[in-house]
């Protein structure tokens, strides 16, 4: 069993290549905010004035999962659901991901030098079914099927971090945000990329002019 997280990962590298298919920033967001709805999906947490709370507080046995569970429980204070995406992505998570998908065999992990200098490991996949099976069930929700929450996630976290564009460049966009318009995982995400990312082209601006 994938988690959401993992499944939205599998989508953003290239199959043989192993490579990523957007940028760091948008795939780390994309990733703390699957694993937020992950627990809001298993009743963990959920909305309350538009901040996210804790409902119960049973671990669910998946330690990313369990981690950020415990975190937000821990917070002295309610946040919203951009507050926690942002504070949830990491380029740690997307490593450990990256390494649990390969000690189950899902991923190979391949390590060499740009230049003779550089480290650079990627990750092509040894079993394609886990992805395959990803893929069919996006691919039947976006044609109408009768879905469940967790594919619904998925679709709205693709669709903010659009990877959606990319791992499925032969599928109309209407159809992606038919199914993630108003969901709250989506909006997170996006509001956060463009916090970043407003963020950093402020930085460069004030970089510019000194």
């Amino acid at each position: 069993m994938t988690t959401i997280a993992e499944e939205v990962l599998l989508l953003a590298l290239s199959e043989r290549e192993g490579k990523q298919l957007v940028g760091s920033t948008d795939l780390d967001v994309a990733l703390g905010g699957a694993l937020l709805a992950e627990l809001a999906v298993n009743g963990r947490v959920g909305l309350a004035d538009k901040k996210i709370t804790v409902l119960d507080p049973t671990p669910l046995g998946d330690a990313e999962l369990d981690a950020a569970l415990a975190r937000i429980a821990a917070e002295s204070r309610p946040h919203k659901p951009d507050r926690w995406v942002y504070k949830l992505r990491s380029a740690k998570l997307r490593g450990r991901l990256l390494a649990g998908l390969a000690e189950r065999g899902v991923l190979d992990e391949e390590r060499s030098k740009v230049l003779g200098i550089f480290p650079r490991t990627r990750h092509p996949e040894l079993d394609p079914s886990v992805e395959r099976a990803v893929r069919e069930r996006v691919r039947e929700a976006l044609t109408g099927a009768a879905t469940d929450e967790r594919t619904v996630v998925l679709i709205a976290v693709l669709h903010a971090a659009k990877i959606d564009r990319k791992a499925f460049p032969d599928v109309d966009r209407r159809a992606f945000k038919e199914i993630a318009e108003d969901h709250w995982a989506g909006d997170a995400v996006s509001k956060t990329i463009s916090s970043i990312n407003a963020a950093a082209g402020g930085a460069a601006a004030v970089a510019a002019a000194t």
